[in-house]
């Protein structure tokens, strides 16, 4: 006996892959700029001018720089917190699905506009 049932698809995936990539980027690059920008740049072990700083931010690595410390820490986090409402007993799952995610979306696209419009 065999059953034709269509399977639901889940964009879980999606959410679970930026979810690591976000805690993964919270373990490796921030306490590596919390040493550059809370030690070594104070103490003058660095010296960072604004002409060299501007063309390191607004280039690649800068692109990649938002995207390890600002994006992907954000899905991250707005995940956990999706998560947390849905442990506390919050019924609207579908609603709190988008607005979560799409406050991650929003920052995400926020901070990629901030970047174009400052290169």
């Amino acid at each position: 006996m065999q059953q034709n049932k269509q399977l639901k698809r889940s964009d879980e995936p999606i959410w679970w892959g930026l979810f690591s990539a976000g805690g993964v980027c919270f373990a490796v690059f921030l306490p590596s700029i919390i040493l550059f920008y809370g030690l070594l740049l104070p103490l003058e072990l660095v010296i960072l001018d604004y002409k060299q700083a501007s063309q390191w931010f607004f280039g690649f690595w800068g692109l990649i720089f938002i995207g390890a410390v600002i994006i992907f820490p954000a899905f991250h986090s707005l995940h956990r917190i999706r998560h947390a409402l849905y442990d506390v007993k919050f019924q609207q799952k579908t609603l709190i699905k988008w607005l979560t995610m799409g406050f991650a979306g929003l920052l995400s696209a926020t901070s990629l506009l901030i970047w174009v419009i400052g290169s």
